[in-house]
């Protein structure tokens, strides 16, 4: 198959363009080119930015594509805009949705693909419903050949997971860690969460593609493995060496008092801070044999690896230290008092 990835260098997609490039397909990337040393050799790219509707047409001259794959689609601007682009000219268009967009408050902690998809709390969910939406108006009518793809935390080798982080990522988390201070953890840390390492998600990836049962459906893709967040920190903690220090916060008075920058109450009370898991069964009918075979203590080590060993995954965020700290001293300060 000719596949095109727009993106392709991303936390989800470089996994999956690393696994491509060890088939016999031919893989295109449509990107600005900005991480093109990480881009495997074989692979094929059209540097341009996509929002550049009129280059973009014109770099794709008359090439027709298998499979187009949209890794950076937001809003329903986008998604119209990749409809002139592509109508026509694919047999298959992916759309990496997301699973914040399930229901939330959660009526049922089982998440399938027929759950129902609202979120009062976070515009970026509401986004990619709007996306889908719309995506499945143009299938019903226009007969585009869609496929909707609903991860949840998905992670790669260059960035621990963790619940909650500054604008900076989760080294600053992993950095109280290795100091000795408690790491701010939202509830009392037993709610359960799904973490799936990008190389497991790739796999289930790979299958949907040029799939026919595929069309017109959506499949979610994650691990079957189920922790609380507790078990997470305490994992992320045993790998660095250190003592799991949690200091627990209601995850309503970390959206109220947080930086606006966080957006914590679409990242905790809208996807992190309910638990749910994930009803999977769909995507193995559609591509048996498809089994997530990385345990989180298995992958947040390589992970860990990588970030230790590699400098430029260590971003320092000192204003997410100092609120962390103040967060902390307000509530013990609070405690003395009553």
């Amino acid at each position: 198959m000719r596949i095109l990835f727009i993106g392709g260098t991303g936390t989800i997609s470089s996994a999956i363009t690393r696994q491509l490039t060890r088939t016999e397909h031919e893989l295109w990337l449509l990107n600005r080119g900005t991480r093109r040393d990480e881009v495997p050799e074989g692979v094929r790219q059209i540097m341009a930015d996509i929002n550049d509707e009129a280059e973009v047409s014109r770099l794709l001259g008359d090439i027709k594509f298998d499979c187009v794959c949209e890794f950076i689609g937001f809003v329903p601007e986008q998604v119209e805009r990749d409809f002139r682009l592509f109508a026509g000219r694919t047999r298959q268009y992916v759309f990496i949705s997301s699973a914040s967009a399930y229901h939330k408050p959660v009526r049922n902690h089982i998440i399938s693909e027929s759950t129902t998809l609202a979120n009062p709390h976070w515009q970026y969910s509401r986004d990619k419903i709007a996306c889908e939406e719309l995506l499945m108006r143009y299938y019903r009518e226009l007969q585009f050949p869609v496929t909707i793809v609903r991860p949840s935390h998905t992670y790669s080798e260059r960035s621990v997971p963790t619940g909650l982080h500054g604008t900076k990522g989760s080294w600053q988390v992993l950095k109280r860690m290795l100091d000795g201070k408690p790491v701010l953890v939202h509830g009392d840390g037993s709610s359960l969460w799904t973490m799936t390492c990008n190389e497991d998600f790739a796999r289930g990836f790979i299958g949907l593609l040029g799939n026919p049962h595929a069309i017109g459906e959506a499949f979610q893709i994650m691990s079957d493995e189920s922790l609380t967040w507790n078990q997470i920190y305490e994992t992320i903690a045993h790998a660095l060496g250190v003592p799991y220090q949690p200091y627990y916060v209601s995850s309503a008075f970390l959206a109220a008092v947080a930086p606006a920058e966080y957006d914590v109450e679409g990242n905790l009370l809208g996807d992190k801070a309910v638990t749910v898991v994930f009803d999977c069964s769909k995507l193995k009918r559609a591509v048996p044999g498809f089994q997530a075979q990385i345990r989180f203590e298995q992958g947040v080590r390589h992970t860990l690896d990588y970030v230790l060993s590699h400098p430029e995954c260590q971003q320092p965020d000192p204003e997410f230290d100092e609120w962390c700290d103040r967060v902390i001293a307000t509530l013990e300060e609070a405690r003395m008092k009553i």
